[in-house]
């Protein structure tokens, strides 16, 4: 397997490895650089627990090669809190009780901040079609967009 010098800015910092070939934008992010908010799940696109933005759109980090996020900025959830204070987003999840076991919530927080910042004012259905990608088998998702209109509220 060949290796491939990366250069990714994560989080605002930038960051160069020699990874393999085929390593995940995922396994980069856990392995790599210890950052394990994104969760594997399904490893198949298809639960949403590994999103992360990518330069200002949700991926999911289990489908883009380490190699094909060269030159990009990613933010992970870890990368949401700022200066020590967590995002209105993740304040609202707190308040509005959106987790429950909190493994999808990292990828749902991604979902999210990526909704809001192209659409401050986001109507229930454009939250649900914001957030399809992301499987929830805990909340019933009820919570989870009332926490993202309370965001919402708050940013406006």
């Amino acid at each position: 397997m060949s290796m491939h010098e990366v250069n990714i800015e994560v989080n605002g910092v930038q960051y160069q490895r020699y990874v393999q070939s085929n390593m995940t934008l995922l396994t980069f992010l856990r392995e790599e650089l210890g950052l394990t908010g994104a969760k594997c799940g399904c490893e198949t696109g298809e639960c949403g627990a590994c999103t992360v933005m990518m330069d200002g759109a949700p991926v999911n980090s289990c489908l883009v090669l380490a190699v094909e996020a060269i030159g990009a900025e990613i933010v992970t959830v870890e990368g949401l809190a700022k200066d020590g204070r967590l995002d209105p987003l993740q304040d609202a999840f707190i308040d509005h009780t959106g987790t429950q076991c909190g493994f999808c919530t990292p990828g749902i927080l991604i979902a999210a901040r990526a909704l809001l910042d192209r659409n401050p004012t986001p109507t229930d259905e454009e939250i649900r079609e914001a957030l399809r990608g992301n499987l929830c088998r805990c909340t019933g998702y009820v919570r989870i967009i009332d926490a993202v209109k309370a965001a919402a509220k708050v940013e406006a």
